[in-house]
């Protein structure tokens, strides 16, 4: 399908009305509007609908960019308006030029929030053209690539003296064996750049043998895709954390939140299916830290496990946008990486506010399937997972304000769920 044929932009019958917002931010100045960005072309992604709610309710207008008009997210009513694009990623002219389109059509500057990695480095490399038309951060606009390149991130660890797991890229499955033999099985098999194109191959996979190594090499050469392999840090429950932060255009990181990813799809290597809000002094110092290191400016969304063995946390992905469970966390001001970001852009101040903690986020359609995976490891018991998903203080789809999304994502999940199952039994024990 042509870029032409595949953009449209349609306006969406007003019904919004701001809901349950906090006296903090009863006061803003809403007037600006705000783009929910995405390149990937899954419709299962929840984080953008997060911010479509988050600043939907606040009564800021939201145009946000779908692969069609029964994409889940493309039915919530906090939507000013919907943008449906199947960006030509190849073309770099056809995608400024649809942006500009898009950007005319809204009539003024809008807050430009990303939210896979595909569009964060896109913005941030194609800055000086898109500046005019959309508010974003100014970071230097080779940093979101080298951060989420899984070939990259291990050297900016190693330069700013930041612990990660050995890796390698190998060249040959020769090579590849010879890490894996020095490393020891499990070892974490990552596609370098999976923005581009991943061939039908997850972004991360567990591998527990040679034999499983010799597979997955095999596919990703005959994909033309490069990959990297990790040594598996290991890891018990509460091992695995993530770090979500905003740092302001004068440098300063006004949020940093840290939390415990309790579950994830597929289990162990995969998206947060549940995770829960705590606070870690230690970690929030030394995130923040490299932060200000290396110069990032804006949204960001890290992965990190602790390693018993030596006692660090070690930095496993960078994600420089928001990440899809940025809703799990919230200051005790109301604000969440996605406000802080629209009212810094916009100039007004971000109220103060610590990190509420113990909130617990799920999401509705992954984490059933997790829990069979982490039951047939022995890891989880029924009633356990019916306790904890019962302390949920948010889930990713379902709002009574905004039934509609949650309702078509049923309706899609009906029919992945046989594949989605053969994911959950193919997961390995242990």
């Amino acid at each position: 399908m042509s870029a032409r044929k595949a953009f449209s932009i349609g306006s969406v019958p007003a019904s919004r009305e701001p809901a349950g917002t906090s006296p903090a931010l009863d006061d803003i100045d809403v007037g600006t509007p705000a783009v929910v960005l995405k390149f990937d072309q899954n419709a299962m992604h929840h984080g953008g609908l997060g911010v479509i709610r988050s600043l939907g309710r606040l009564g800021v207008p939201v145009y946000g960019v779908h692969e069609g008009p029964w994409s889940p997210a493309a039915r919530s009513r906090y939507l000013e308006g919907r943008c449906f694009w199947q960006p030509p990623v190849t073309d770099d002219g056809q995608v400024l030029a649809d942006l500009r389109r898009l950007a005319d059509s809204i009539g003024r500057p809008a807050v430009l929030l990303p939210t896979d990695d595909a569009g964060a480095l896109f913005v941030a490399e194609h800055a000086r053209d898109l500046r005019s038309l959309f508010l974003f951060p100014d970071q230097p606009a080779d940093l979101p690539r080298r951060l989420a390149s899984k070939r990259d991130l291990p050297g900016v660890c190693r330069e700013q003296r930041f612990p990660c797991p050995d890796s390698v890229v190998p060249r040959s499955l020769a090579e590849a064996t010879r890490f894996a033999a020095r490393a020891g099985f499990p070892v974490a098999a990552k596609i370098t750049t999976p923005w581009q194109g991943a061939g039908g191959l997850r972004s991360t996979t567990i591998v527990t043998g040679p034999a499983e190594l010799e597979t997955l090499w095999l596919a990703a050469e005959r994909a033309g895709i490069s990959l990297l392999l990790q040594e598996f840090v290991p890891g018990r429950p509460g091992d695995d954390w993530f770090f979500h932060g905003y740092r302001d255009r004068d440098g300063v990181c006004r949020l940093a939140f840290t939390g415990v990813k309790e579950r994830s799809y597929p289990a162990g290597a995969g998206l947060t299916s549940f995770g829960r809000s705590r606070p870690n002094a230690r970690l929030r110092q030394e995130v923040t830290g490299l932060l200000d290191r290396i110069g990032y400016h804006g949204i960001c969304d890290l992965d990190l496990r602790f390693d018993a063995r030596d006692g660090q946390y070690k930095l496993l992905d960078f994600n420089p946008r928001l990440g899809a469970q940025f809703r799990l966390f919230r200051s005790f001001a109301g604000i969440d990486v996605a406000i802080a970001c629209y009212l810094d852009l916009t100039g007004q101040p971000i109220p103060d506010g610590g990190q509420i903690p113990g909130r617990g986020f799920l999401v509705e359609n992954y984490d059933p399937l997790a829990a069979v995976s982490y039951w047939r490891r022995r890891d989880l018991r029924l009633g356990s997972w019916l306790r904890s998903a019962a302390t949920a203080s948010e889930v990713a789809w379902f709002a009574w304000d905004d039934p509609v999304p949650f309702g078509l994502m049923c309706l899609r999940m009906a029919g992945r769920l046989p594949a989605h199952l053969a994911v959950s039994h193919r997961t390995p024990a242990g």
